[in-house]
């Protein structure tokens, strides 16, 4: 299903689009919507009574994973580590879908996810597991098939991206980009914004990513052309997954684009993208933003500052 391409305008001598994939027609988009799409191909193909997937409170993955479950009929478990954030709408529509929701400390989860996939294979499930941020060659596959749509809309526009920026979390929607960016043999720039991981920790992810997806597809790969064609960077992650207030950016894209972003993924990127263009001196480029979006995320975003507000005037 393909996402819409919209022209924002000139900023600072760059011509910027964005990638709607925040308007992705299921379950509230969002690349996670495209990516558990894709996961559930495989479900499809295969002979599983229940799918379980893990994530944070406001994971949009669960959110979608919760909602595709539920229109098979199928169970769904999701193991929900808290960290900071105690409850969201992405979680609330998890449980409208009928999951069952276990919650754990962050530092429990590998562990908790072992023992409840060992609990219901005992219990007679035949339990699909989803890693968390839909990471693995199915998620992969559906940003590179996403990347020959995004080639499919430089013909239609008539333009050609010298960039592409992208917010990147787990590094699933990056890994699959990039994946299809080789494939296609393109010189365009593509650039990760991260939003919470160090370069250090992020970079490494999205290497071994884009390996594995060749290796499942039994493709060529040049070291050299991968480790060029991954950009991954940490400047401008807030302090941490969900931290920094880019309300600002959010406030002023809503206003002058009618675009909705939030403060945990894409607003963050966006920020970011307009940091990396000044920094580097780029104009006259030809831009895109993957608006991954996340939509509940922002309507969070929106009810904590009202509370946040109310209890300053209280």
């Amino acid at each position: 299903m393909n996402t819409p391409l919209l022209y924002l305008g000139e900023e600072d001598g760059n011509r910027i689009f964005v990638k709607r994939e925040d308007l992705y027609p299921l379950s509230l988009g969002g690349n996670k919507a495209r990516i558990a799409e894709a996961w559930f191909r495989e479900i499809d193909a295969g002979d599983w009574s229940c799918v379980v997937t893990c994530g944070g409170v406001g994971s949009n993955l669960c959110r979608v994973t919760a909602n595709l479950a539920a229109a098979r009929g199928m169970g769904c478990l999701l193991l929900m580590h808290t960290g900071r954030q105690r409850d969201s709408l992405n979680r609330r529509l998890a449980s409208l879908s009928g999951a069952r929701i276990l919650y754990c400390p962050p530092e429990r989860l590998g562990q908790t996810i072992e023992d409840r996939l060992a609990e219901l294979r005992d219990a007679g499930e035949r339990p699909f597991f989803i890693p968390g941020g839909g990471r693995g060659v199915p998620g992969f596959q559906a940003y590179a098939e996403c990347y020959r749509e995004i080639r499919a809309d430089e013909q239609s526009a008539a333009v050609a991206f010298d960039y592409l920026f992208v917010p990147s979390g787990t590094g699933t929607t990056q890994a699959g980009l990039v994946c299809g960016r080789l494939r296609a043999e393109d010189p365009c720039r593509i650039v990760g914004v991260s939003v919470a991981r160090s370069r250090k920790r992020g970079r490494p992810v999205i290497l071994d990513n884009v390996r594995q997806y060749f290796a499942r597809e039994n493709l060529p790969l040049s070291e050299a052309d991968l480790e060029n064609a991954v950009v991954f960077e940490d400047a401008w992650t807030g302090g941490g997954y969900g931290l920094g207030d880019y309300s600002d950016t959010l406030r002023e894209v809503w206003n002058r684009y009618g675009l909705p972003l939030d403060n945990t993924y894409t607003g963050k990127a966006f920020y970011g993208m307009r940091q990396y263009l000044k920094e580097h001196a780029i104009r006259g480029k030809t831009v895109l933003f993957i608006n991954t979006g996340g939509l509940p995320l922002l309507f969070d975003d929106l009810l904590l500052r009202e509370q946040h507000e109310g209890g300053e005037r209280a």
